[in-house]
């Protein structure tokens, strides 16, 4: 059957996608397990195109999990194209440019070796960048200014960076956290304002003014799921800074004792290359007719965002699928976002919902709430809210806990059932 709006073509992509894994018609919902799991592997519809060409050519040959090989040439093409496309959100602009955080469940995630897979591919597509526009040593906005300042002259000359590109690795990402923390350091307000790809990036600081006009920086940090859950404080999370980033679940693919071989891929390194030639002369981007149907059926979904701590870490998620499916479109030589591209940037996004959901659980935030939530999954039969009162010891108002008892509600985790007495009906909750 043909869905309205939507080409043949187009219908059958997206059957395959939502097969899979739902992702380009019904989102998974924020709660939909009572303990976060491990996020599935990334469905087929994300290896769409050049770069999951190349995932599926080298992956027999690593340990590297595809996921995080994936999502990190997806950075670091953006980087490489350069600040010349956008696609516009309103009065704003939005470029190729990404953030992500590879976390592994322990320190041999193997997330180094996803990196310097990436890296050699893409030593091959633009050497300059490759030697001269990749750094490390995250530790001031001062100093990530620096790497793409302009030119000066008069009594302090400095030639500057006409290269506005950066490619930020950092292995060691738990030092950026630490780095945000200390007071008066200005990193996370400029890396902030990076992904937001300013017309001017400056630091507020009376000394060092240094400037970058137009700047392109895209950021891969590498964490363990514990360190990250320890040191990513309130403050982060609520100014911004965590959603920011794709955060991508990953781990060991296979155990290859010898090593991997070192495949010849020079032949895909060519092609991308000319795609990102072509992107570099593609302004403005929109979306084909069957992309925007599609878009229309999951902006809701995406722009409602989640609740709680999940939704705070992944509150940009529209901003966040339209750069990938922007990158998706360039790799493929094309000036319009297509379906295929939709569905493959919806099926990224989807495993990154899952896997912040598995990183940072699914609390809501409020304590009270939280703790009703456990209780009413303990209690099929149901809570009133006298035996609320006495869970919490009465070490809690009655406001508390209407209060916690409304965004439960809300959010479609909790509802009322009322029962007849005798007299005055009893208020019952239940898990939803």
């Amino acid at each position: 059957m043909r869905r309205e709006g939507i080409s043949d073509d187009a219908a059958e992509i997206l059957r395959g996608a939502e097969t899979r894994a739902g992702v380009a018609n019904d989102l998974e919902p924020a709660f939909a397990q009572t303990v976060p799991q491990w996020p599935d592997r990334l469905v087929e519809e994300a290896y769409y195109g050049l770069l999951g060409e190349w995932v599926r050519r080298i992956e027999p040959e690593t340990e590297a999990d595809p996921a995080a090989l994936l999502v990190q040439a997806l950075v670091a093409a953006g980087n490489v194209i350069g600040r010349a496309p956008y696609f516009r959100a309103e009065s704003d602009r939005h470029y190729p440019v990404l953030f992500a955080v590879i976390v592994g469940k322990t320190a041999k995630g193997r997330k180094g070796t996803s990196e310097g897979r990436v890296r050699a591919l893409f030593a091959d597509v633009d050497n300059h960048w490759s030697l001269r526009r990749i750094k490390t040593g995250l530790s001031s906005g001062e100093g990530l200014v620096f790497e793409v300042r302009d030119a000066t002259t008069g009594k302090n000359i400095d030639p500057g960076e006409a290269d506005k590109r950066l490619w930020v690795i950092e292995p060691e990402f738990a030092a950026v956290f630490q780095a945000c923390e200390r007071v008066g350091n200005t990193l996370s307000a400029i890396v902030r304002r990076a992904w937001d790809s300013p017309a001017l990036l400056a630091p507020m600081t009376k000394t060092n003014r240094c400037e970058a006009t137009n700047p392109h920086i895209s950021i891969v940090g590498h964490i363990t799921r514990d360190e990250l859950r320890r040191l990513l404080s309130d403050t982060a999370i609520a100014n911004g800074f965590a959603n920011r980033f794709l955060w991508v679940c990953t781990s060991r693919s296979k155990c290859l004792p010898d090593g991997g071989n070192d495949l010849d891929v020079s032949d895909l390194a060519v092609r991308i290359r000319t795609a990102v030639e072509f992107a570099r002369g593609v302004g403005e981007m929109r979306k084909d007719s069957d992309a925007s149907a599609i878009w229309h059926r999951v902006y809701k979904d995406l722009s409602d965002g989640k609740p709680g701590m999940l939704g705070a870490v992944t509150g940009r998620a529209e901003a966040q699928v339209m750069r990938l499916a922007c990158i998706y479109a360039l790799l493929d030589s094309s000036e319009e976002v297509r379906a295929p591209h939709m569905v493959a940037a919806l099926a990224v996004w989807q495993y990154c919902l899952e896997s912040a959901r598995y990183i940072f659980g699914d609390s809501l935030g409020d304590p009270v709430a939280d703790e009703i939530r456990r209780l009413l999954r303990s209690q099929p039969a149901g809570v009133t809210r006298t035996e609320l009162r006495d869970h919490f010891g009465r070490n809690r108002s009655a406001a508390q806990i209407g209060s916690a008892l409304a965004v439960l509600a809300e959010y479609g985790q909790a509802v009322p059932e009322h029962r007849e007495s005798g007299g005055r009906p009893v208020e019952v909750w239940h898990a939803k």
